[in-house]
């Protein structure tokens, strides 16, 4: 079991930024063979990958709509996931879940996207709104 903790978020204006942050703890598990990331999920819209890194090698998936924008990093030593949104805009908003799971970028990459099956342990979310 692998237990997420997420901070950042809030609100902000069109073309404005925002930074999240997922630090993840276990006793039982090997975190480097994780990829730790973030799911959005809008009201009405099924959950979408936003991007995924791994923990191990640090190799990174963003899903089309997230290339340019977001950015995912790691701080491998204290098992810490950041996700930079830049360029957010009003479409962008939802609440974004933090997710673990024993799953490759590469994998992703396979099946063309991430999903949520792939991941066993989510975070409480946190709400990005984009408005002017």
């Amino acid at each position: 079991q692998v237990q997420l903790v997420e901070s950042g978020g809030g609100l902000v204006q069109p073309g404005g930024s925002l930074n999240l942050s997922c630090a993840a703890s276990t006793y039982t598990v090997d975190l480097a063979y994780y990829c730790l990331g973030w799911f959005r999920q809008a009201p009405g819209n099924e959950r979408e990958g936003v991007a995924c890194i791994d923990l191990g090698d640090g190799d990174t998936y963003y899903p089309n709509f997230a290339k340019g924008r977001f950015t995912i990093s790691r701080d491998k030593g204290k098992n810490t996931a950041f996700l930079q949104l830049n360029g957010l805009q009003p479409e962008d908003t939802a609440v974004y879940y933090c997710a673990a799971g024993s799953v490759s970028t590469a994998t992703i990459e396979a099946v063309g996207n991430m999903r949520p099956m792939f991941f066993d342990s989510w975070g409480q979310g946190t709400q990005v709104t984009v408005t002017s």
